[in-house]
């Protein structure tokens, strides 16, 4: 039985597919839109209209931008010799937050998953092999301890061996299944400069 009329109904169902986002959730989002003022209403709209029509990846390293380029890969302070690898951009931005990486990105997108039949593609690994190809030193492989994280790493650390890198992990802190995204950043702080050869 629905108890909402079904525009209401439909709301709830679209704002239930959004991550973390569970029924209540959904429910009190949808109720607070009907009672809230046009203004309000139309400027969420708008927002959102506006980060699907500018918002896209970093042609160079996967992150978040409203160019073609991202903030992190066109500042040119930044040390392009440090390649810091993660799964995602959620997981950059808890570095970024830590404040304390000066390194340059890579975003793989997902991590290998036999069982959800994922890999990393070949334009993934390409692209990855051409940002060590200039120049980089060392690649950090910040990704989630996890069993999927692990074997992600192990395959890169294959992939990268045509290339004089040492290729490093982060360490303390962070421990086997956590996620990177809900880690404070003097933990992520502390696990980059704590890291070790693999």
């Amino acid at each position: 039985m629905d108890y909402y009329p079904e525009p209401i109904e439909n709301l709830i169902s679209e704002f239930a597919k959004l991550p973390s986002i569970g029924k209540r959730s959904a429910e009190r989002l949808a109720i607070s839109l009907v009672f809230e003022d046009d203004d309000k209403v139309n400027s969420f709209i708008e927002a959102i209209r506006l980060v699907k029509s500018t918002v896209k990846q970093c042609t160079i390293c996967g992150n978040l931008t409203d160019g073609e380029i991202c903030s992190v890969c066109s500042d040119r302070s930044r040390n392009g010799k440090l390649l810091c690898v993660v799964e995602s951009v959620k997981d950059l931005i808890a570095i970024e937050k830590s404040g304390e990486f000066r390194g340059k990105y890579f975003v793989l997108g997902n991590l290998l998953s036999p069982i959800k039949n994922l890999e990393l593609s070949d334009i993934v690994i390409d692209k990855l092999k051409n940002r060590v190809k200039d120049g980089v030193e060392e690649v950090i492989l910040a990704i989630s301890p996890t069993i999927e994280g692990e074997m992600t790493g192990i395959f890169i650390k294959e992939v990268l061996k045509e290339f004089d890198v040492v290729v490093t992990k982060i360490a303390s802190g962070i421990p086997v299944g956590g996620n990177l995204e809900y880690f404070d950043g003097d933990t992520l702080f502390k696990a980059l400069e704590d890291r070790r050869e693999i």
